[in-house]
């Protein structure tokens, strides 16, 4: 009997995020950010902006500032007036991460001598000279070292849609887990261990094993407060790296399993010709997954119906290529006039 269609409620992410992107005219040339991606994630995220060059005292606009390697060590040196500020961003960036509350993940600003987390220019001097190495800026270098394994991002790289998409996977599965944390029963977390086994297999089959064999280790009575902090120590990176399209397809070849007595042979067929298009790289993962998500409303498969693998974030934060939504409009427009 087919079960009442209801969709999966979200639990709000908090991600810290540059002020500089979609909320604050604050770069160091009085301009902001534009972002896409991020301006579409305002609605459905908790955001807390920060600027660390705006927080230590530098002016809007304001002088550039650089990384400059010297005397053994990285500064932050402001090249046309030759102020160092790196005590003061280092002071601001500890008491910053101190003090905010426990978060899902980070977007941060590319290349930035403050908050980027890769591929910023590291210089031999103050003075115009080429750059001798590449790293992360003082803020988010910080945040790097602080939250291993954490969804940290730039806004450049959340361009691109596999990464995107791992990122919103990510910050609402670490959503739901402090859920758990503040509940901070073993009933809690035994229903989050429930609900995300699959999405937990397609990124790594051992980590999630480890978190079942934890789960399972109950019985030693262990507080649950201490066993929810082990838990979170293997999630995080359990789900660090983005499923490979070989661990999703046996999910989702394991899900259809469920109603291999229910099926007919046609129907089966269906559903293995859209695998084997996402395996060849002729079809994404929406055609298998939405046959699926059909089966489970069918026959109202409660397990498979609460599984975070089918609705990892909301739907309206789904990615497609311009060629599907779009669905010919602009060329029938041509055509028309």
């Amino acid at each position: 009997m087919a079960q009442e269609s209801k969709r999966r409620r979200f639990a709000r992410p908090r991600v810290v995020v540059s002020r500089c992107i979609e909320f604050d005219p604050v770069r160091y040339n009085g301009d902001m950010v534009p972002s896409r991606e991020v301006a579409r994630l305002k609605p459905f995220i908790d955001f807390l902006p920060v600027c660390p060059e705006v927080e230590i005292g530098l002016g809007i606009p304001r002088e550039t500032i650089r990384i400059v390697r010297m005397d053994g060590g990285n500064h932050l040196i402001q090249p046309s007036t030759g102020r160092d500020v790196t005590e003061e961003m280092q002071s601001f960036t500890k008491k910053f991460i101190d003090a905010i509350p426990p978060v899902d993940g980070f977007i941060l600003k590319n290349r930035s001598p403050t908050s980027g987390i890769s591929g910023v220019r590291i210089y031999p001097s103050a003075r115009p000279s080429a750059p001798v190495g590449h790293g992360p800026g003082f803020f988010g270098g910080e945040v790097l070292m602080r939250y291993p394994y954490y969804p940290i991002e730039d806004e450049g790289r959340l361009k691109n849609h596999r990464i995107l998409d791992h990122f919103l996977t990510r910050i609402y599965t670490l959503a739901d887990f402090r859920i758990v944390e503040e509940q901070n029963s073993f009933p809690a977390l035994v229903r989050f261990h429930s609900q995300n086994k699959l999405l937990l297999m397609a990124h790594n089959l051992k980590g999630y094993q480890n978190l079942g064999r934890l789960v399972g280790s109950h019985a030693n009575h262990e507080p649950a407060d201490d066993l929810i902090a082990r838990y979170r120590e293997i999630l995080l990176p359990t789900i660090a790296k983005a499923p490979t399209y070989s661990r999703t397809i046996n999910v989702m070849l394991h899900s259809e399993g469920r109603f291999k007595h229910l099926l007919n042979h046609e129907e089966k067929a269906v559903f293995l010709d859209a695998v084997e298009n996402y395996r060849a790289g002729n079809g994404t993962v929406a055609g298998p997954k939405n046959i699926l998500k059909s089966w489970i409303a069918r026959f109202g498969d409660e397990y498979l119906h609460e599984q975070t693998f089918f609705a990892p974030y909301p739907d309206e934060l789904m990615e497609y290529p311009a060629e599907e939504t779009e669905r010919g409009r602009d060329l029938w427009a041509d055509f028309l006039d």
